[in-house]
């Protein structure tokens, strides 16, 4: 059963892990160099924990003991209790949802592997955004797509706020980084994957009139303002567009893998 430590001293070393979160830079430096990550809020941090991933300590106010108990008896890491005003100053920002864990991040698995196991596949590429990295794992995770390869300069999925807008999917949909990028429509073409590029490009096509009972798909999408790469947009099998309405040429990254997830769904 985790340890109840309770402290009124913010400069404590144990509770290094949890200085200064809404510095995003840091964090992620940070985070990178210990080997962590952050789950806040308690569906979150159970949905962490029930998948395995392996805290190192709790952080909550004395009103949230009651509710994770059945968690905190399933661990020996600590948890530290302090009230709502000592967390908000040590964290930098208001912990509405009343509790965090610090966990080990995982092993980075590489993208053969996840390939290996997948037949429907999200690719993203350089997209920085971490609540439209959250909010695009999200859709393909409840739109029955099996994992995600990003770029090496996509945001990462295990940042705080990606997890939020994830709703913890992250934790158990597979998704790996691609180093060598330039190779990876390569790398796809290698494991039998058709590939469908969400481009504006004059020859893409409606989503809606192009075959996929493919054994083996990959859907891949740009960032945020730039969209793919040429690079991207020529080697794939198929150049798609979603439908829309006039005057409007765009949505939301995320909201645009949710439509074409769909659409390519399985049947």
């Amino acid at each position: 059963m985790a340890e109840i430590v309770r402290l009124d001293d913010l400069e404590d070393p144990r509770l290094r892990d949890y200085v200064d979160l809404r510095d995003v830079q840091l964090r992620l430096r940070l985070e990178a160099d210990r080997g962590l990550f952050l789950a806040e809020g308690e569906k979150v941090v159970r949905r962490a924990i029930e998948s395995g991933h392996q805290p190192r300590s709790f952080l909550m106010s004395p009103r949230w003991l009651e509710g994770l108990g059945d968690l905190l008896a399933m661990t020996e890491a600590p948890c530290f209790v302090l009230d709502d005003a000592s967390i908000e100053r040590l964290t930098g920002f208001h912990v509405h949802r009343g509790a965090l864990a610090a966990l080990e991040r995982p092993v980075a698995r590489s993208a053969s592997d996840v390939l290996a196991a997948a037949t429907r596949v999200v690719v993203v590429e350089d997209l920085a955004d971490h609540t439209n990295v959250g909010a695009t794992f999200r859709a393909v995770a409840a739109l029955g797509f099996d994992a995600v390869l990003l770029s090496p300069r996509c945001a990462d999925p295990l940042y705080r706020r990606a997890i939020k807008v994830s709703m913890g999917s992250v934790f158990w949909l597979p998704y790996a980084r691609v180093d060598d990028w330039y190779e990876a429509p390569a790398l796809l073409r290698e494991a039998g994957f058709t590939t469908y590029a969400m481009t504006l490009s004059d020859d893409a096509v409606p989503i809606d009139t192009v075959p996929h009972d493919t054994p083996r798909l990959a859907l891949v999408v740009g960032s945020e303002g730039h969209g793919l790469s040429r690079h991207w947009e020529q080697s794939a099998d198929h150049r798609v567009t979603i439908p829309m309405a006039a005057d409007i040429d765009s949505l939301n990254v995320a909201s645009s893998v949710a439509v074409a997830c769909w659409e390519l769904r399985r049947r």
